[in-house]
């Protein structure tokens, strides 16, 4: 099948808005975008028929002008659920990046470890697990699956990352309090921001964090809301876990933004939103440099 051939289980989406403005933020040196997708060019690298998205090429050229105008110099490139656990595509942006880069791959139960191996070399630290963009949402979280998944990795250091509705899962803190590795939730862990701060999954989350075994990406705000800009119902999750987890903080941009359903966000107001949210510019150091550093290993 042709990968732009509309597919009701795979609609096509929206691109990213390309015509970066210049940030009212001023960043630190080595900030770094901790959350981001090359897709692309689908002719030469086909998606997974399971897919539940199609994108339009979003090249590691469109990406690293969009770094630039922003004044960023360190990234970590997350392998997209399109690809399932072909990490070609991320690999060869990762070489092409070079040592301002990290990677976030998916594996299997059948990746060998010499495959492993290169991607430790080409800068993969961490392994993604998507329970978020699937066709079939009703398996819950897989915790044997992420217990399998962490021996195979704590040897290299590598952490897990998890994509998923952190509200759905109360018991998130003791379900993986075992876990050998680090874990890292994207997108504030995707509980809706109607929820409140009292959603018990998001202070699952928050326990698992501040006894020093989770991480929280602050990306996305478009993704817990479906208010415009600036995500104002998103501004009070944000403040509680600066307050709870300062050293457990990530930033990324979410580029290229896919299945938004909104208006396109220009990644120079991500920029500047989590400027509003972190008005201390020590605090904002830590988020944007020393926390991402101490996680992927710079």
């Amino acid at each position: 099948m042709s990968q732009q051939t509309p597919d009701p289980h795979a609609p096509l989406c929206a691109g990213p808005d390309r015509h970066t403005r210049k940030p009212a933020l001023l960043l630190p040196a080595l900030a770094c975008d901790t959350h981001a997708h090359i897709l692309g060019p689908a002719s030469r690298y086909p998606y997974i028929a399971e897919r539940v998205y199609t994108p339009p090429d979003c090249l590691l050229g469109d990406y690293q002008a969009m770094l630039a105008a922003l004044g960023i110099q360190r990234c970590v490139l997350v392998q997209p659920s399109v690809y399932g656990t072909d990490n070609r595509v991320l690999c060869e942006a990762l070489q092409g990046i070079g040592p301002g880069s990290r990677g976030v791959a998916v594996i299997d139960k059948d990746t060998p470890d010499e495959e492993l191996a290169q991607l430790h070399a080409a800068g993969v630290r961490g392994v993604r697990v998507n329970i978020v963009d699937l066709r079939d949402q009703s398996a819950g979280l897989p915790v044997p699956m992420l217990y399998r998944l962490a021996e195979r990795i704590a040897g290299r250091g590598w952490h897990l990352e998890l994509l998923a509705h952190v509200n759905a899962y109360a018991q998130l803190d003791t379900a993986l309090a075992g876990l050998p590795v680090q874990v890292v939730f994207g997108h504030f862990g995707y509980a809706p921001a109607a929820n409140g701060m009292d959603d018990p999954g998001l202070q699952a989350l928050l326990r698992m964090a501040e006894r020093g075994q989770a991480w929280i990406k602050m990306t996305g705000p478009y993704r817990l809301t479906s208010g415009p800009y600036p995500y104002a119902p998103v501004t009070p999750v944000a403040h509680a876990v600066l307050a709870r987890c300062p050293d457990r903080l990530l930033w990324g941009s979410d580029w290229p933004h896919v299945m938004i359903k909104g208006v396109m966000p220009n990644d120079a107001d991500l920029l500047d939103l989590m400027g509003e949210w972190v008005a201390d510019p020590a605090l904002r150091q830590q988020i944007l440099c020393e926390n991402p550093a101490r996680l992927y290993g710079w």
